[in-house]
């Protein structure tokens, strides 16, 4: 599957054929300013609160392209740092969404390593707890599964789950073409006739 297509829309457009609980809530966001859009399949982390061993490990299981999606089950230490988002960007890695928080924001920031989550943390975690990776985790409120597709900008986050991943492609591509054809002033009179029928 090609998964950089899926880039090309936004979690704005995505939402015309998927339902609320394919969207990671408003706390999830970009972590440093103006990060392009990012899309590729979940490689999912069920972390233990305070530990970071189960994420570092995963940008060595992880295959190329892959976006890492952590559940972290804490606020209270960072997961990663920039020598980690260092190292997973050099092994192909797409980038990080951390449900939690991260540090060296400013590391990460200069080596353009995207990275969406709830917060920065200088706190560190541990590393001592073997958990098993790419299983199914919550993040963001709702459920992603590993190989899910992710897509990821400024708007929020997208997950599509992978077995209508095509078919919810095609069906956005074909509304966002259809909105660009009928151009803003036919789209303007159709929102005002739409609006102007609930007043009757």
């Amino acid at each position: 599957m090609d998964y950089k297509k899926f880039a090309d829309f936004s979690p704005c457009d995505y939402a015309g054929p998927l339902k609320r609980e394919s969207f990671m809530d408003y706390g999830i966001k970009e972590l440093w300013s103006e990060i392009s859009r990012i899309s590729g399949p979940a490689y999912t982390v069920n972390m233990v609160p305070g530990d970071n061993l189960a994420l570092h490990k995963a940008i060595y299981e992880a295959p190329k392209g892959s976006i890492i999606v952590a559940q972290t089950n804490s606020m209270d230490y960072a997961v990663s740092g920039g020598n980690v988002c260092a190292i997973a960007q050099g092994l192909g890695i797409a980038g990080f969404i951390i449900d939690g928080v991260v540090r060296d924001i400013g590391e990460v920031k200069q080596i353009k390593f995207p990275i969406f989550g709830r917060g920065v943390h200088p706190m560190p975690g541990v590393k001592k707890a073997i958990v098993p990776l790419n299983t199914p985790i919550v993040a963001g409120g709702i459920l992603v599964n590993p190989g899910d597709i992710i897509v990821a900008d400024e708007e929020g986050v997208a997950v599509i789950p992978k077995d209508k991943a095509d078919e919810v492609y095609e069906e956005t591509k074909k509304r966002v073409l259809e909105e660009k054809a009928m151009g803003f002033e036919k789209w303007a009179q159709n929102h005002r006739k739409k609006i102007d029928s609930f007043y009757k």
